[in-house]
């Protein structure tokens, strides 16, 4: 089927989803990257089928954009655009995330200190309203709604493509590993790095109270060798034990993906190189190791409580009093950050809230990926998403939740996302983004 095709047929299963007055979820063709709950109430909801929606539409080489459909993975957008010499602003760093997906939610990566996320990139986004109306949205065309999608987790209807920018690339990326021993060391050499016109890509992986790695990359046409971690190596560790490397272009963007940053550290086994060369095809990879946990779900139910595995985002100024706090009260190893200057406070965040956040548009990505929250007295998941509070940061709604309604509002812009929800789901077809994720504590 051709996009039209594609997007008739989508209508049409839309409307015939009003008639059941049931709230619906989107059923891709790559797996969801929210952070498995066994508990979720998605599996018992409607689905609109948006399978088909993952093909790259057009590749404008003398305006540098791309036109793809929302359920096309970095990994093959990538590929496709290399073969232009070219690739985009913000490549998240698992493999199957879509690039709707990438909207939807929040994706950054180590690029995003200078070009903000994946979607500060985009240009333009065709929809699907809940009655089956399509609606193009841009800076200039419903520009309330093309800013109020980002981040709104599809209850504001179904983005089916998009168009977007791209710059160009070299083939190999050389990288420095800088390591720091105090906090405010670390602070004032990433300010640095992110001043400087010589460094392509800056992210960092802090493994203790005293030891903060800068991870700086520079993208060149030659290198003396190059390193894979798509096999039995593994990336978070060379990162410990190395000055310098390199890697294809494609092998750094995807180089967390194997282990899923360090998931694989809480199965001890997979971090085995036998374990990883006899059983990497069916274990490794954030999409294996994603559809493993589905599976086991019901075993999972047995915890008290899931690990914590979220991103929250932290104004620049809060850097220090943040890992301050978390080095004493939270102490939870490694930790991923990732630096990220947004172009303007984006519409979705309240604005007396975004008054607290500083005005240098610099918020910093740090990523917990897996700490045991199985202490009868304390919820780590709560105690961390307070302090993001108090920090007056935003906390990734990929999780377990807390908030209280009024809270919630505190953060987010309602009356901005309540008028674009009234133009976008009249049928009520989508869940509002609270009771949405209000339902996954």
């Amino acid at each position: 089927m051709n996009h039209t095709e594609k997007l008739d047929l989508l209508c049409k299963s839309i409307k015939d989803k009003v008639a059941k007055k049931a709230a619906v979820t989107f059923e891709k063709s790559s797996v969801s990257h929210f952070v498995p709950n066994p508990d979720d109430p998605r599996f018992k909801r409607e689905k609109i089928n948006i399978r088909d929606f993952n093909e790259i539409l057009s590749i404008d080489t003398e305006n540098n954009t791309c036109t793809a459909e929302s359920g096309v993975t970095f990994e093959k957008l990538v590929a496709a655009t290399l073969e232009h010499g070219l690739i985009p602003k913000c490549v998240p760093e698992l493999r199957t995330i879509t690039i709707g997906g990438a909207v939807s939610g929040c994706s950054v990566e180590s690029m995003s200190y200078k070009f903000g996320g994946f979607h500060d990139s985009c240009t333009e986004y065709e929809t699907v309203t809940s009655d089956g109306n399509i609606v193009i949205c841009s800076e200039n065309e419903n520009s309330d709604i093309f800013h109020l999608l980002h981040n709104s987790f599809g209850t504001l209807g179904v983005i089916t493509s998009l168009k977007f920018k791209l710059i160009k690339a070299k083939p190999y990326v050389k990288m420095n590993y800088v390591v720091k021993n105090t906090i405010e060391e670390y602070r004032d050499f990433l300010a640095e790095s992110m001043s400087s016109n010589e460094i392509d890509f800056i992210d960092g992986i802090v493994f203790g109270p005293d030891h903060f790695t800068a991870c700086l990359g520079i993208m060149t046409d030659e290198v003396p060798y190059l390193s894979s971690y798509q096999g039995t190596e593994i990336y978070h560790r060379s990162v410990q034990t190395k000055n310098q490397d390199y890697m294809k272009i494609q092998d750094y963007f995807f180089r967390y993906d194997h282990d899923c940053h360090w998931l694989t550290e809480t199965i001890p086994p997979l971090t085995l190189k036998p374990v990883r060369k006899l059983f990497g095809r069916w274990f490794l990879g954030s999409t294996n190791l994603i559809k493993w946990s589905k599976r086991l779900r019901y075993i999972m139910k047995m915890k008290r409580r899931p690990e914590v595995v979220v991103d929250v985002f932290i104004p620049g100024k809060n850097f220090v009093p943040f890992l301050e706090w978390y080095k004493s009260d939270f102490s939870f190893y490694p930790l991923w950050v990732v630096p990220y200057r947004y172009p303007e406070v984006y519409p979705w965040i309240n604005p007396q809230f975004a008054e607290g956040m500083g005005d240098d548009n610099l918020i910093i990505d740090f990523a917990v990926y897996g700490k045991k929250n199985n202490n009868p007295n304390l919820d780590y998941s709560k105690l961390l998403e307070d302090k993001v509070y108090e920090l007056n940061g935003v906390k990734t709604l990929i999780s377990r939740n807390h908030y209280t309604e009024k809270r919630f509002w505190e953060i987010y812009n309602e009356p901005a996302y309540s008028d674009v929800k009234k133009r976008m789901d009249p049928a009520g077809l989508f869940l509002d983004i609270y009771s949405k994720f209000n339902n996954q504590k």
